[in-house]
């Protein structure tokens, strides 16, 4: 056999094992469990969406991308679909009511849409940051006291 055919099934073995091994170790790695994950910061949610409006970027480099629990008096629960929303609201803007949003994950989507308005809930969630009108907290669970 001639030594560039023996180069180049040699580089194919290769490319395989490569495209295995990035299978397994890299598209096929377990995503974190944010329920069970502890929470970097305990704040309240009025004091969470006043922070985010009074300085949105060195609120948004301490709380963006970290698991927060959230206290509060809860305003109204949004269900559409398969996604329910807990949402807390503080300001009355031009595009609707403004506050905190937090998305639940499929597993507490039930005992979310059975929370009374007006009644305080602690919440866990990751912060995916402020859209000019909301916080946004993705993948919550309701915090068991």
């Amino acid at each position: 056999m001639k030594t560039w055919i023996k180069i180049i099934l040699g580089l194919f073995v290769v490319g395989i094992i490569a495209a295995v091994l990035v299978y397994f170790f890299v598209y096929n790695k377990p995503h974190p469990n944010y329920e069970r994950m502890t929470a970097a910061y305990t704040v309240t949610a009025a004091d969470l969406y006043k922070s985010y409006t009074t300085n949105k970027t060195s609120v948004g480099a301490k709380y963006n991308g970290k698991v927060i629990a959230l206290s509060g008096r809860l305003s109204k629960v949004e269900v559409t679909d398969s996604l329910t929303t807990c949402v807390f609201v503080f300001n009355k803007g031009m595009f609707g009511d403004e506050g905190v949003r937090c998305t639940m994950l499929p597993d507490n989507s039930d005992l979310a849409k059975k929370l009374q308005p007006d009644g305080e809930v602690s919440l866990k969630g990751y912060c995916t940051g402020f859209n000019d009108t909301d916080v946004i907290l993705e993948k919550c669970s309701i915090v068991k006291r």
